[in-house]
């Protein structure tokens, strides 16, 4: 099993700063249409949610060797955001952030880490925004990997 935490600066020996240049692959402005929310319109009539995902692991051996089996596959990832996100409704983003986070890190043990990003573009709000939303960063444990 494969634990992940939360990464907060400061707070870890993983910090983000130890990020700072490592590989990542990165998956930018995701959408999909969800049931999520805490209002019963939510969950019924859904709405647009927009996903970012960056997922650390080393890519030299893959750079080196240009070996699709060297790496993990974009549309694999992106395939883990569609069924979260268009899964079963859950009442907060943050709850769906975390979903993708851990199945990603779960189903990918080259992945080091990985942010997730969840936003909602139509929020009753007055104002204008592009979306409100969350990101977490969740990252596994070398002592917790199988």
């Amino acid at each position: 099993m494969v634990e992940t935490s939360l990464c907060r600066k400061g707070s870890s020996s993983m910090g983000d700063r130890d990020f700072v240049d490592k590989d990542k692959l990165i998956l930018r402005g995701l959408q999909f249409h969800g049931f999520h929310g805490v209002k019963l319109e939510e969950k019924k009539l859904g709405q647009k949610f927009m996903i970012d995902v960056a997922a650390w692991m080393d890519l030299s051996n893959a750079g080196k060797s240009d070996d699709i089996s060297d790496t993990v596959s974009y549309t694999a990832i992106y395939r883990i955001v569609k069924e979260v996100v268009e899964g079963p409704s859950q009442n907060l983003l943050e709850s769906v952030a975390h979903l993708i986070a851990n199945t990603t890190l779960l189903q990918f043990p080259q992945i080091s880490a990985v942010r997730v990003k969840v936003g909602k573009p139509h929020v009753a709000v007055r104002g204008t925004i592009d979306y409100l939303g969350v990101e977490i960063l969740r990252y596994k444990k070398a002592s917790s990997v199988d």
